[in-house]
C-alpha cells in the first residue's frame, strides 16, 4: 500500500515534470527543424526528459555500459530485449539519439504523444498493415538521415521476463538498407515496473551495448540466421547482467 501511494505521487511529479518540458522541446523544435530534418536535437532532449524523471524516482538506479558509439550521426538498427515499459527510461541514458518504434496508442497520450511526435519517433498499429507498411517508410526515412532506430524485435513484454521469439522486420530493414545492427541487452527493468502495473520498485537496472553486427552482402535468406544470432548475443549478455546485479 505504502509503495502504491508512493508511485501516486512520483508519477504526479513526473507528469509535472513532463509539462515543464513540453514548452521547452516545442521551442527546440521550432528552432532546429529547419536545419534538422531528421529532429535529433529534438529527440535529444525529449530523451533527456525521461533521465531526469528518473533521477526523482528514488527506487530506481539506472546504468549503461558496453560499446560506445563513436559516431552519433552514424545510423544503426539498434534492438533490444523488452522487460517493461521502464525500458524507454533506461535507453534513453544513452549518449546518443535513438528514434523509438512504439504503439500508435502511446502517441494519444496527452503530453506525452506530442513530445514524442516532436521527437520524430514512429507510431505503429501492429495488427494494421497500412500502418505497418508506413512504419518503414518512418524508419527508413529516419536512417536516410543518419539518424538510428529502435526498435524491440519481441514486440511485446512477455508475463514472466523471458526472452520472446524476435519477429523479423528489424532485420529485414538493417539487410535492406545495408546497415548494421546494434545489439542492446536490458536487465532489471522487470524489477523496476511489473507488466500491466504502474507501481515504482526498487530496481538497478543496465543497459549494456554489443557490438555492431555487420550485415553487408546479406540478402534476405540470411534474416532468419541474424535474427537468431542477434538474439542469442542479447540472450547471453542479458543473463550475466541478471547475475551480476543484486537481488530485488
Amino acid at each position: 500500500m505504502i509503495r502504491r501511494v508512493a508511485s501516486v505521487f512520483l508519477w504526479a511529479a513526473v507528469g509535472l515534470l513532463a509539462l515543464l518540458w513540453l514548452p521547452l522541446l516545442a521551442l527546440i523544435f521550432a528552432a532546429t527543424a529547419p536545419f534538422d530534418p531528421g529532429r535529433y536535437t529534438a529527440g535529444r532532449w525529449f530523451r533527456r526528459a525521461a533521465v531526469a524523471a528518473v533521477r526523482i524516482i528514488p527506487f530506481w538506479r539506472f546504468s549503461t555500459e558496453g560499446v560506445v558509439v563513436q559516431d552519433p550521426r552514424r545510423p544503426y538498427v539498434a534492438v533490444a530485449n523488452h522487460e517493461s515499459f521502464a525500458d524507454i527510461f533506461l535507453i534513453s541514458h544513452l549518449p546518443w539519439e535513438m528514434k523509438w518504434l512504439s504503439k500508435e496508442a502511446i502517441f494519444r497520450i496527452p503530453v506525452m504523444g506530442w513530445m514524442m511526435r516532436m521527437a520524430g519517433d514512429i507510431p505503429v498499429r501492429r495488427r494494421d498493415r497500412r500502418s505497418r507498411a508506413e512504419a518503414v517508410a518512418e524508419i527508413r526515412d529516419r536512417l536516410s538521415k543518419k539518424v538510428s532506430v529502435m526498435i524491440l524485435p519481441e514486440g511485446t513484454r512477455s508475463p514472466d521476463g523471458e526472452l520472446l521469439p524476435f519477429q523479423d522486420g528489424a532485420f529485414r530493414i538493417a539487410i535492406e538498407t545495408g546497415l548494421p545492427i546494434l545489439p542492446i541487452a536490458l536487465a532489471g527493468t522487470r524489477h523496476a515496473m511489473a507488466k500491466d502495473s504502474l507501481t515504482f520498485h526498487s530496481a538497478r537496472a543496465v543497459a549494456r551495448v554489443l557490438e555492431p553486427v555487420p550485415t553487408t552482402g546479406m540478402t534476405l535468406a540470411d534474416v532468419p540466421r541474424l535474427r537468431d544470432h542477434v538474439r542469442d548475443r542479447i540472450a547471453a549478455a542479458r543473463d550475466e547482467l541478471r547475475r551480476s546485479l543484486p537481488s530485488p
